[in-house]
């Protein structure tokens, strides 16, 4: 298997994955399209940075910020700060992938190095030259 594959489908499977998944998470912490939901983790963080806040929750706030994303959806750059984050995340877990993969399997062929490269090109230079001779 090619060097670093694991590491590209974690990357591409992480990225996508966070993108398709953000809405639902979401909506699982309570920040849903009709608003807050009662009871929730959404109801819970927006009481907090209420309190803080004198009674209101401020604009720009991360609340704020995930029930506009939870009413509305991902605008383009929250749906790329996702991917970044989904794709690194992909990155560690395939890049650990090809790790262990390597470390299980013998070396191919391509990757086989003994350290002899300039003993075998003299070696093939004799025989090509060899054959050139004749007998």
């Amino acid at each position: 298997m090619k060097r670093g594959l694991f590491t590209i489908i974690g990357v591409t499977a992480g990225a996508v994955g966070a993108v398709a998944l953000a809405p639902v998470a979401l909506t699982m912490a309570g920040f849903t399209s009709a608003g807050i939901a009662a009871g929730s983790l959404a109801a819970s963080m927006m009481s907090s940075a209420a309190i803080a806040n004198g009674g209101g929750v401020a604009v720009g706030s991360l609340v704020a910020l995930l029930q506009s994303a939870g009413a509305a959806g991902l605008s383009a750059g929250a749906a790329a700060a996702v991917a970044s984050v989904g794709g690194a995340a992909g990155a560690v877990i395939g890049g650990a992938a090809d790790l262990f993969s390597r470390s299980r399997s013998p070396p191919s062929h391509e990757e086989e190095d003994d350290g002899n490269e300039e003993e075998e090109e003299i070696e093939m230079l004799f025989l090509e030259s060899k054959d050139l001779v004749p007998k």
